[in-house]
C-alpha cells in the first residue's frame, strides 16, 4: 500500500491518560517499529504531549477515544496539527491481541496509508453553540423529570389537580398549589383562585382539590417548586445567550424556521449540531442524514437484505428531528403531514415518523447549500404525482363499501393542449 502520511500518530484517549504511537521504520523483518509513550490528561501534560509530537515531526493525529475524553486533547492540539476523531467501531484491532499501546500502533499504521475517515468535528464557534444548546436540553430534561415527581406528590395527597388543569404549573396551577402549600385547606376558597378559562370549571377544581395534604406533602411540593423556579430562570438565561451565540448562523436559522414543525429553536439546535458548511463535510444530503441515525441502514449478505435498522447517529440532532417531525404531522394541508399519513398506515406511526424526520434534515440540507427559504408542495402532492393510482385507490375502497362507482373524465386546460382528468 502507498504511504500517504509519513509523519502520523495514533493516540487511544482515557480518562487519566493517552498512549500515543507512532512509526519511526522498519526491523529486518519489514515490521514496523514504533516509539510509544504514555502521557496524563491534564493540560501540562497534553501540553508536554505536543511538544513531544512537535518535536517528532508529526503533522496527523488519529485519536479514538469512548465518551467525550478526546475533546480536552483535541482542543490542545487542534491548532498544531491535522487531527482525525475515528470511530473505535470502524478501527478494531485483532482480537486477543487488545492493549492500549497496540490500539495506538493499531491506529498509527492505519493512519500512515490513509484508511481512516475522520468523524465530523464542527469549528470551535460551533462548538460552543452546540454545548450551550444541549446543556440547556439536558435542563428542559430535568425541569421535567420534576414536574413528573410533583405530579406524584400530588397523587400521593389525593389531588386530582392535573386531571383538571392541562397545565398545573400555570399561572392558575401555581397559584393553587401556593395555597396548598401555605396550608389552606377549603378547596372552594382554592379553587376560585383559577383564571381566565378555568374559571369555568371552579366546580370541578373543588372537587380535585379536596384531599388529604400533610406536611410532609407541603414540605415536598415546596422544594420541587423552588427547584423548578430556579431551571426556568436558567433555562431563560440560556436562551438569551443562545440568541447572542446564533447571530453569525442567523441566515441558516431564518430558513429553516420556514419548515413546517420547525420553529426557531429546533432551527437553532439543527445549525448547531450540523453547522452551516455541509458541501464541505457531507457530499449530499444522505451522507447527513445517515450521520444523524435517520436514514435506513444498510446490512446485506447473499444478496438478503439482513436489516434496514437505522444507526445510533447523533442522538442530540435526532431527538429535534423526531419532536419536529412529530409537530409536522399534524399540520394541516403539508406535504410532511401528507407524507405521514401516507406512511402510517402500512409501516407504524414510529417509521413513519422517523421518515418525516429524514425529509426535514433531507429539506434542511438544501435551504442551507442553496440559502432559500421552505417551498410547499402541498397535502395533495402524492394525489397529484399520481392521478390514476390516486383514482383506482379511492374507487376500489367504494368498491369494498358496496358502492358501484362510473367515472368520466373531465377536461382541464393544460400546457400544451386538454388532459383528461378523472373525477368520481
Amino acid at each position: 500500500m502507498q504511504v500517504l502520511f509519513p509523519h502520523s500518530v495514533g493516540l487511544d484517549v482515557h480518562k487519566k491518560t493517552v498512549v500515543a504511537a507512532y512509526i519511526t521504520g522498519q526491523d529486518e523483518l519489514g515490521n514496523f517499529v514504533f516509539s510509544t509513550r504514555t502521557f496524563g490528561t491534564m493540560t501540562g501534560n497534553l501540553l508536554e504531549l505536543s511538544d513531544w509530537l512537535a518535536e517528532a515531526g508529526i503533522t496527523h493525529v488519529a485519536m479514538e477515544s469512548t465518551g467525550e475524553y478526546w475533546k480536552p486533547v483535541y482542543n490542545i492540539l487542534e491548532d498544531l496539527f491535522t487531527l482525525l476523531v475515528v470511530n473505535a467501531q470502524h478501527v478494531k484491532h485483532v482480537p486477543g491481541r487488545k492493549t492500549d499501546q497496540n490500539d495506538a500502533q493499531w491506529l498509527a499504521q492505519l493512519m500512515t496509508f490513509g484508511l481512516l475517515k475522520a468523524s465530523f468535528i464542527p469549528p470551535e464557534g460551533q462548538r460552543e453553540l452546540r454545548e450551550m444548546n444541549r446543556a440547556r436540553a439536558a435542563m428542559v430534561k430535568e425541569r421535567i423529570a420534576l414536574v413528573n415527581r410533583l405530579q406524584k406528590t400530588l397523587e400521593s395527597a389525593n389531588i386530582k389537580l392535573a386531571s383538571v388543569a392541562t397545565d398545573v404549573l400555570g399561572v392558575s396551577g401555581r397559584a393553587m398549589l401556593e395555597a396548598l402549600i401555605e396550608g389552606k385547606s377549603e378547596s372552594s376558597q382554592i379553587a376560585e383562585l383559577a383564571k381566565g378559562r378555568l374559571r369555568s370549571k371552579r366546580e370541578e377544581l373543588g372537587n380535585a382539590l379536596e384531599g388529604r395534604v400533610k406536611a410532609h406533602h407541603r414540605f415536598i411540593l415546596r422544594e420541587l417548586l423552588d427547584q423548578i423556579k430556579g431551571l426556568d430562570s436558567s433555562i431563560s438565561r440560556f436562551d438569551q445567550e443562545i440568541e447572542s451565540m446564533c447571530l453569525p448562523f442567523e441566515e441558516a436559522i431564518t430558513h429553516l424556521d420556514t419548515i413546517p414543525g420547525v420553529g426557531k429553536m429546533a432551527a437553532q439546535q439543527i445549525v448547531s449540531e450540523i453547522g452551516v458548511d455541509l458541501a464541505n463535510h457531507f457530499p449530499t444530503s444522505g451522507h447527513l442524514c445517515a450521520w444523524a441515525g435517520v436514514a435506513p441502514g444498510n446490512h446485506q449478505s447473499g444478496g438478503k437484505v439482513l436489516s434496514r435498522r437505522t444507526r445510533q447517529g447523533n442522538h442530540s440532532l435526532k431527538r429535534v428531528l423526531i419532536e419536529a417531525a412529530q409537530a409536522a404531522a399534524r399540520v394541516k394541508d403539508c406535504y410532511l403531514s401528507a407524507q405521514y399519513h401516507r406512511l402510517v398506515g402500512r409501516r407504524g406511526k414510529k417509521r413513519a415518523i422517523v421518515a418525516v424526520a429524514h425529509s426535514i434534515l433531507t429539506i434542511a440540507y438544501y435551504l442551507i447549500v442553496r440559502k432559500e427559504d421552505y417551498q410547499e408542495l402541498g397535502g395533495d402532492y402524492f394525489d397529484k404525482r399520481q392521478p390514476l393510482k390516486t383514482v383506482q385507490t379511492l374507487v376500489s375502497r367504494l368498491g369494498h363499501l358496496g358502492y358501484e362507482v362510473q367515472l368520466s373524465p373531465k377536461a382541464m386546460p393544460q400546457e400544451g393542449g386538454l388532459e383528461p382528468v378523472f373525477s368520481g
